[in-house]
């Protein structure tokens, strides 16, 4: 679990150099926000569509390196893209980007997969042994949230684009050699089957499992709302609060500060049941929003940052824990990449939303609305029975996924 862990910190710090890297080098070369879009729907679109069939191809080989495989052709694409942005050509950075996207998706659901899958060889509660691995996981994504992306952003100003991609690059090969050998899928998850079938077991379990669809769905809503504030942001920090971007980044601080708090406190509460934590973040991120909207000053929206990122780091992990104890273990993979689905094409959802409801009304309406749909999305969550699930009805979702995959 330490190599996981050291491997997952590592790559989430790496991600924010690129991330920054290809922002501004694409900005830089276009000028053009439709071609900066354009990045972002390219690391979305395509990861959400194909990265769960890339998740089952790895888990059918049942064979140790694949996950190492995976970082280390992250490292190659981002070594081409470092070359593409020094020599810049946007329809090659695109399709790399799509392509990264892809094995990014599959790899981070992988992870999260295999540590459920080493939680579950531990003695003790499997609930509890799953929580804190999704607690040590959210605490590291959380760490590189609040620095990853200031350092990206002063090796790019310093040495630019190529170079923070260059180190980019080098932190995937370094989690190659960390996972090097690690196995990913368990002996049942491993055995026969087409790619087709096996997908569609996956979402035969989804549909057949109420409390899980629902789950699904509510947090589709609920990702897709929290992205749709984000191009928001900048307009209210700069104009509506007139903040400047001094304002925006302490605010942008102060949300990553609180979600690094929300991580711990999510830590440190594997024992309370999941639907009232899960209801806890996600209301603390509206109450955020509500916030936002009604604060007149940058003084008065910096302790709603504060309450949103620890509503947010509290929020995730919750739910990733929720659909393991609903998931039985052939599965995880499988439900761990339609996770990663969600959360690759909801935000790029969001982003177009709330920036098209903000031009056509103002930054508060949109802030006011995201923030009252997020609330309503809290009583989907309360009314979850994720929680409650007994040792009988784990027997039978392993059994029926025998049946799916015989």
């Amino acid at each position: 679990m330490r190599r996981i862990l050291l491997a997952y910190t590592v790559n989430e710090l790496g991600t924010w150099f690129g991330y920054v890297a290809l922002a501004v080098g694409v900005y830089d070369a276009t000028g053009s926000v439709v071609a900066t879009a354009a990045l972002f729907i390219a690391r979305g679109l395509l990861p959400a569509l194909l990265a769960p069939v890339l998740v089952v191809r790895v888990e059918r080989s049942a064979g140790r390196g694949r996950l190492a495989a995976l970082y280390v052709v992250e490292g190659v694409l981002t070594l081409g893209l470092a070359a593409l942005i020094w020599r810049f050509w946007l329809p090659g950075v695109l399709i790399l980007v799509a392509l990264d996207g892809i094995a990014a998706v599959a790899a981070t659901a992988l992870v999260r997969a295999t540590a459920a899958r080493i939680a579950e060889e531990r003695p003790g509660s499997l609930e509890a042994a799953q929580r804190r691995a999704n607690a040590s996981l959210n605490v590291a994504f959380m760490a590189s949230f609040a620095v990853g992306p200031a350092i990206g952003g002063v090796v790019v100003h310093l040495a630019g684009g190529p170079v923070a991609l260059l180190v980019d690059a080098a932190s995937f090969m370094a989690c190659g050699l960390l996972l090097m050998g690690l196995r990913t899928a368990d002996g049942a998850a491993g055995e026969g089957g087409s790619v087709r079938s096996r997908l569609a077991g996956a979402w035969q379990h989804i549909r057949e499992m109420p409390a899980l669809r629902v789950l699904l769905v509510t947090e589709a809503m609920a990702v897709t709302v929290f992205a749709s504030v984000e191009p928001v942001e900048v307009v209210y920090a700069k104009s509506t609060l007139a903040a400047g971007d001094a304002g925006l980044g302490l605010l942008l601080g102060l949300w990553g500060l609180g979600a690094a708090i929300g991580s711990i406190v999510f830590a440190r509460s594997v024992t309370r049941t999941l639907g009232p934590i899960l209801t806890v973040g996600t209301l603390l991120v509206g109450v955020a929003y509500v916030g936002f909207a009604a604060a007149p000053t940058l003084a008065l929206a910096c302790p709603a940052a504060l309450v949103g990122g620890v509503g947010n780091g509290i929020q995730w992990p919750a739910l990733v824990s929720a659909v393991q104890r609903l998931t039985p273990s052939a599965l995880q993979g499988r439900l761990m990449g339609a996770i990663g689905s969600m959360g690759a094409i909801c935000p790029a959802i969001g982003f177009a939303l709330g920036g098209t409801f903000a031009a056509l009304t103002s930054t508060r309406v949109a802030l006011w609305t995201a923030g009252g749909i997020v609330m309503l999305a809290t009583i989907a969550f309360l009314r979850l029975p994720a929680s409650r699930l007994s040792e009988t009805d784990e027997q039978a979702r392993t059994a029926h996924v025998e049946a799916l995959t015989r």
